[in-house]
């Protein structure tokens, strides 16, 4: 996986560059969870976050995600996605102070009904 430490930077500008580079660290493989999502700046608004989300939907049952509360656009993306907060915490998985909430994909906005269009991962 290519991290992109510019992606980070336009979403998560309360992050130290110590911290982004420590993010490198965190990056799993999505199971069932999506833990981050990361975009290119000059790829955001394609629709490519969706076909990333549906994609994790449709082939690995994702329907939680995580996202930092200090990033709203990301909140707000999933949020539209039909995703709702279940859980929140005032500190990051690691103890720092940056507030985290878990969204859960609400039970009738399953993936037939994202209306995310047609998935290009074939």
């Amino acid at each position: 996986m290519n991290f992109g430490k510019n992606s980070v930077r336009a979403t998560h500008n309360f992050l130290s560059e110590a911290e982004i580079l420590k993010i490198k660290e965190y990056v799993p493989p999505a199971i069932c969870n999506v833990e981050m999502l990361f975009l290119s700046p000059d790829e955001r608004g394609k629709g490519f976050g969706k076909m990333i989300v549906r994609y994790g939907i449709e082939n690995y049952s994702a329907e939680k995600v995580t996202v930092n509360e200090q990033n709203p656009k990301a909140k707000g993306f999933y949020e539209h996605l039909g995703f709702k907060t279940y859980k929140t915490s005032e500190t990051d998985e690691q103890g720092n102070p940056y507030p985290i909430a878990w969204m859960k994909l609400e039970k009738t906005r399953r993936v037939e009904n994202l209306n995310l269009g047609k998935n290009n991962f074939a």
